[in-house]
């Protein structure tokens, strides 16, 4: 086998490591990747998910049903965000949806 094709198979092989070794790191260091989110909780005039795995919540909509915004543990934080934003955008809070009974 010539030196040329040596060099260009350790080469191939060096960053075939490296790449998984940079996705291993990757994996690690981002942790919880949110995949699991629970069903809608309403509070307030605010709907959000949180994921079971590692409890951070996110903002939902539910005329959309999607969730939006950043993650965050405080939900206070969220809310706030949200309120900024809609204050920003010039959009007004919705009403408070009336009480229903779950029967």
């Amino acid at each position: 086998m010539s030196e040329q094709k040596k060099k260009s198979g350790l080469w191939w092989s060096l960053g075939l490591a490296a790449t998984g070794v940079a996705g291993a790191a990757l994996f690690l260091l981002r942790g919880c990747w949110h995949r699991h989110m629970s069903w809608p909780i309403r509070v307030q005039e605010h709907s959000y998910q949180v994921c079971t795995g590692c409890g951070v919540k996110r903002l939902f909509d539910e005329r959309a049903f999607c969730a939006y915004g950043p993650y965050s543990y405080d939900l206070q934080r969220l809310i706030a965000w949200d309120r900024a934003r809609r204050a920003r955008l010039g959009v007004q809070p919705e009403p408070p949806a009336e009480h229903r009974s779950a029967s």
